[in-house]
This record gives C-alpha cells, sequence and structure tokens, in this order.
C-alpha cells in the first residue's frame, strides 16, 4: 500500500489505480492513518503534506461507476460474498447492468442442486478483476453495475416461480437495466423473456447449450427446464429468424431430436459442427444474422464438456472447450444484447469449484460484451 502512496505523492498513479483507492473510503481512511503513524514511506515524508490532502480530497470524491475493491488491498475472502465483489444494492434503479440470481432447480429432470448454483458463482467470483485481459474490455469503467441479490422463488410451485421471475424482472427492465442472470435451471429463461419480450418484443436468440429445450411435454408438465424456448416460440417471444442453438448433442428421443427448432427457422449448430476449430467465424456469421435487433444470450454451463464443468444436472460427453466458450461470449460484441444468463452450476456435483469459477468467469465476459463497454 505504501508503494502505491509514494506512486501518488509523485503523480505517477493511474486512472485505474485511483479508482481502487476510491472503491472504500473506510479503506483508505485506514491508509491515511498508517501513513500517518509510520510518517515515511521509502524514505519520503507524506503525512500532513499538501500530497496528503489531495489524497483525500480525491478520495471523498464520488466516483462515476461502482468499481469492486482490489486484492491489492482487501482479502478476497472478505466480506460478504456478491458477484465479483461489487456493491449490494436492492433494485436495479440507478444501474445499467445488474447480477441477479434466480435460485431454483425445480425444474430439473436428472441431478439437482442448481439452486445453489448463484450462491457458489459469487463465492468464486471473489478471483475476478476489473479489466478483460484479453479483449481489454473496462466494464467498470463504462457501466454502473451491482449485485442485486436474489429473486425471492417458490421451491414448492414451480408456475408460481415463474410468475414471480417475471414480475421481478418487469421490474429490472422498466429501470432500463440490463439483466445479467446466474441460474438456477434452465426453466428460467421462459419467465425472464417474457419479460424482456414485454419491453422489447420479439428478440433474437443466442444459446449456447448441450440440449435445445425446446420439448413440448414431460410426466404431464410443459414447464420445466426442457421446455422453455418453445414455450417461448409459442407466445411469439423469439424472432425465430434470429435464434441460433449452438454445441447441441447426446442421445436423443427421435433420430433427429434438432427438426422442431429447425422447422421454427432457428439455426442449429450441432457440436459436432464445433469439434477441433476456433468458433470466431462461426460467430461473424451469428453477428450478421442477428443484425441490429435486439438480442438475449443464455449460456448453460453443460454446452462445455463435462471435463471442463462437471458441476452440472444434464452433463453430454463431448462438448465446447472454455475458449470455445469464450470466443462464442465475445462474438456478441456489436450486438444490441438486453439480456443475458448462465443457468445449471449445480455445486454439489462441483468438488472443485471449476464449474462456478469458470460461470463466473463467463458471466464477467458476458458483461464485457454489453453495449456501451469501454475498450483499450
Amino acid at each position: 500500500m505504501y508503494s502505491l502512496l509514494k506512486k501518488v505523492s509523485k503523480g505517477r498513479v493511474s486512472v485505474f489505480e485511483t479508482l481502487l483507492l476510491k472503491s472504500s473510503i473506510s479503506e483508505i481512511s485506514a491508509l491515511t492513518r498508517a501513513a500517518r503513524q509510520t510518517s515515511v514511506c521509502g524514505g519520503e515524508k507524506i503525512a500532513n503534506s499538501a500530497t496528503s490532502r489531495d489524497l483525500k480530497r480525491r478520495f471523498s470524491e464520488k466516483k462515476p461507476y461502482n468499481v469492486p475493491p482490489s486484492a491489492e488491498f482487501v482479502a478476497r475472502v472478505s466480506g460478504i460474498a456478491t458477484m465479483g465483489k461489487l456493491p449490494f444494492q436492492e433494485s436495479a434503479e440507478g444501474l445499467d447492468a445488474a447480477f441477479v440470481g434466480v435460485p431454483i432447480d425445480t425444474g430439473t429432470s436428472n441431478r439437482p442442486g442448481a439452486r445453489f448454483g448463484p450462491r457458489q458463482i459469487r463465492a468464486e467470483s471473489a478471483l475476478l478483476r476489473a479489466y478483460s485481459g484479453g479483449t481489454r474490455a473496462a466494464p467498470y469503467e463504462s457501466l454502473m453495475v451491482a449485485d442485486i441479490g436474489d429473486v425471492n422463488v417458490n421451491l414448492y410451485d414451480l408456475k408460481d416461480t415463474c410468475k414471480r421471475i417475471r414480475e421481478a424482472y418487469h421490474n429490472i427492465l422498466a429501470a432500463d437495466c440490463i439483466p445479467l442472470t446466474m441460474g438456477g435451471d434452465h426453466t428460467i429463461a421462459y419467465p425472464i423473456l417474457q419479460a424482456v419480450a414485454g419491453k422489447h418484443g420479439p428478440v433474437g436468440l443466442v444459446h449456447v447449450d448441450a440440449h435445445a429445450d425446446t420439448s413440448d411435454m414431460a410426466l404431464g408438465e410443459k414447464i420445466w427446464h426442457g421446455t422453455p424456448f418453445r414455450r417461448c416460440v409459442e407466445e411469439g417471444l423469439l424472432d425465430c429468424r434470429r435464434v441460433v442453438q449452438i454445441g447441441l448433442r447426446g442421445t436423443g428421443y427421435s433420430p433427429d431430436a434438432y427438426q422442431w427448432s429447425r422447422e421454427q427457422g432457428f439455426r442449429v449448430v450441432q457440436v459436432e459442427e464445433c469439434w477441433h476449430k476456433s468458433l470466431s467465424p462461426l460467430m461473424a456469421e451469428v453477428r450478421k444474422q442477428m443484425g441490429e435487433g435486439p438480442v438475449y444470450l443464455s449460456f448453460d454451463i453443460d454446452a462445455l464438456d463435462p471435463a471442463f464443468a462437471p458441476g452440472t444436472g444434464t452433463p453430454e460427453i463431448a462438448g465446447l472447450t472454455p475458449i470455445q466458450g469464450l470466443e462464442i461470449i465475445r462474438g456478441c460484441r456489436g450486438m444490441n444484447l438486453i439480456g443475458c444468463d448462465l443457468v445449471e452450476v449445480s455445486p454439489p456435483y462441483d468438488t472443485t469449484g471449476n464449474t462456478a469459477l469458470t460461470a463466473a468467469n463467463l458471466l464477467f465476459e458476458m458483461m464485457c460484451v454489453l453495449p456501451k463497454i469501454k475498450y483499450y
């Protein structure tokens, strides 16, 4: 901390270092007290100097965006877990984008546990830093972002849960805030898209998944995590000419499990088309397909091979790599993204935490491709 104060005293501190210092007034006060007690930093007196007064003035200025505290000054393991250690606030008012959890697995058809996904993603997200090293995106210099907690779901009634999700997202969208959702099983995409289409009209969809999630019914029920996108089509929530499904694979109930998707006009990219190649050329085509209209990005963690993301409810072998997952998300840069989700992380099957850690990084990358993001 003294080395950074020394840089400030010489006028050599970067903009980001200043933002880091400004991220917590209480932390800065502690730094200032420590500097006064020591009175010497690298042989240079800083206490009670003009530089010290200037530091206090700048630390007290209102920052334009929320900036998470840096692990250079605040231990990652400290504090209450929020997404990326962002501030928590109770509503989306005043935010450009918000991380929100939907902790359900009531619609799961195989292994449960996704109700704990948002909590574990938040815990693993403490490792995230402020910039994307690969793209040089600077989300915290571009948007006001916070963690607004979880939707208060009904664990005993899936239909009521969908109603609660729809109402919660109506309020988020009414605040002109872009939701970045942590699931929860994939059922949640249906009520979220009901709210999204209520504001934007039928939207384009980039759907990354091992499964098409276009089944009609199972065990007499029409709402579960295998049906959200069929329900969305039936209700006119999607612009079917601008829907792409990437990574589909596995065994099926018929010889062509994706015939219904193709009949609706979806572009279906089975996983075999993705093996052993970069997906950047594919995403160039997808950007052209999506055009300038509103687009929703829905990413099921089981799109990735279970070797990389075992903590999920319905794993399928021979999936995408994390590199390809990043190529897909980064390939959405330039689209008019109006919402994103990352679903189906099941911590009980994620013994190392790697699935939740991967999910946290993918959500960060989603934030980095939202409209108006600054790049260095």
